[in-house]
């Protein structure tokens, strides 16, 4: 491979022509070959953004020249475009401050600037003026989880809501036994438990807002350690409203750039947020599985669409693997945010060197999340249907119909009503009828499903 010999403050660097990255760039490439997890282009162009109004910020307050400052916004606009994907070939598992892959963005919108007029733009004086990866990379942070979530994790939250929500209409007057502890319990109706399903997603969704909105605080401005060091007066109130207006999300400076260096918890909060819907969304596949397991030796109170053949052995077995799928999502998403968690809680002084691994996971999540609730309510909500006779067998063989009992014949008659029936294979009607407990008018009149929901 042809080379050009590029320099940095450690000496040159032979870095392949025809790239735009320099010799950080190219230093962290080779010196690194850890996995192959990189950073989306959604994260690179959310960079772009914030590297973008920093240079308009510099221009503003009259620490840059217009004339540069507008070649940078212009090479930022490229990068953001997606142009220029395959100039970041960094992994995520690089120094914990994200600088290299900092690095690589003031390299390549460098590179851009002066392919179009001149070598007179300079990585780090020029595209880095009053910045540092310390506080940089902590504002990317934020702002890329932000869109994302506004643009993927949450317009999928409202899709699956949605669809559950309609089945939870379309189940409103089909009756059924509740069970607790996976044993009989009283009535309730399908659609009682399906809005259950949607109560929790709505819980979800409110968390995940208020975590959001924590994420409006900016660490910009602190530079290297908090103090601002090399900025301009006004610099962080300037930049921040940049990201506004740039984003149309209201970023504002955080109300200590000391904290939002060394510690993160805005971004451990948000990763809480989503294990908090990563918990329902278990919850909800695992409930619908079991409720149609089956389809003949199981509850089978459910019937899915079936997608594709579920067994290589047994001929015409379909499994409930959009549920399957969404669990996995789940447990991954759980594990994601463990490792936020503990990363988090390894800021030292005034720096937390785990930023590369916290944003990651916090994407990562957001993605699946995304992904999985979109395909769930698609490929087995819409298409999901009950079984009416098999919800009216199980209630009307439920012996915990006997509660109805307790207010008119207290609660040892009624047991003793509900026991009779189990040990004889009888009815409960048939039990309170063989006992002399009840009369069989007296039991009609109040043993009525309908009414116990």
């Amino acid at each position: 491979m042809k080379a050009r010999l590029e320099h940095d403050a450690l000496g040159n660097v032979e870095v392949p022509e025809g790239v735009l990255w320099g010799a950080q760039t190219e230093r962290s490439r080779r010196n690194f070959p850890i996995g192959s997890e990189r950073f989306p282009p959604h994260f690179i162009a959310a960079f772009a953004m914030v590297k973008k109004a920093c240079a308009l910020a510099n221009a503003e307050l009259g620490n840059l020249d217009a004339a540069r400052a507008a070649r940078i916004a212009s090479a930022c606009d490229a990068i953001a475009s997606g142009r220029h994907d395959a100039e970041f070939p960094l992994v995520v598992w690089q120094t914990g401050s994200g600088t290299h892959t900092h690095m690589n963005l003031n390299e390549v919108i460098a590179a851009l600037c002066n392919r179009e007029g001149g070598e007179d733009v300079h990585p780090n004086d020029h595209v880095n003026r009053a910045q540092s990866s310390n506080d940089v990379f902590p504002t990317v942070m934020h702002v890329a989880t932000a869109q994302r979530a506004l643009e993927r994790l949450e317009p999928a939250l409202a899709i699956l809501r949605e669809a559950l929500h309609g089945r939870a209409t379309a189940f409103s007057g089909l009756l059924k036994s509740g069970r607790t502890h996976l044993m009989d319990a009283t009535p309730i109706t399908l659609g009682q438990e399906f809005g259950a399903f949607v109560a929790q997603l709505d819980f979800a969704r409110e968390t995940l807002l208020e975590a959001r909105h924590s994420l409006h605080a900016l660490a910009i401005g602190g530079t290297a350690v908090g103090t601002g060091l090399n900025t301009p007066a006004g610099w962080r109130a300037c930049v921040c409203a940049r990201i506004a207006a740039l984003s149309g999300l209201p970023f504002t400076p955080a109300s200590d750039t000391f904290m939002a260096l060394a510690a993160h918890e805005a971004m451990l909060k948000y990763s809480a947020a989503q294990r908090l819907l990563a918990t329902a969304l278990l919850k909800i596949a695992n409930d619908v599985r079991l409720l149609a397991s089956g389809p003949r030796c199981g509850l089978a109170e459910l019937r899915l669409p079936a997608n594709e053949p579920g067994s290589s052995i047994m001929p015409g077995k379909v499994n409930p693997t959009q549920a399957e799928a969404l669990a996995m999502v789940a447990v991954q998403v759980l594990g994601n945010d463990a490792a936020v968690a503990f990363a988090g809680s390894q800021g030292t002084l005034q720096l937390n060197v785990y930023k590369p691994l916290i944003v990651h996971n916090v994407l990562r999540s957001t993605e699946l999340l995304a992904d999985a609730m979109e395909s769930f309510a698609l490929r087995c909500v819409a298409g999901m249907e009950a079984d009416p006779a098999r919800l009216a067998y199980y209630l009307g063989h439920s012996l915990m119909l006997a509660t109805a009992l307790n207010p008119h014949i207290g609660y040892e008659a009624a047991a003793r009503i509900a026991q009779h029936a189990h040990h004889s294979g009888s009815t409960l009607r048939e039990a309170a009828l063989a006992l002399g407990l009840v009369s069989a008018a007296d039991f009609d009149r109040w043993v009525r499903p309908e009414a116990m929901v």
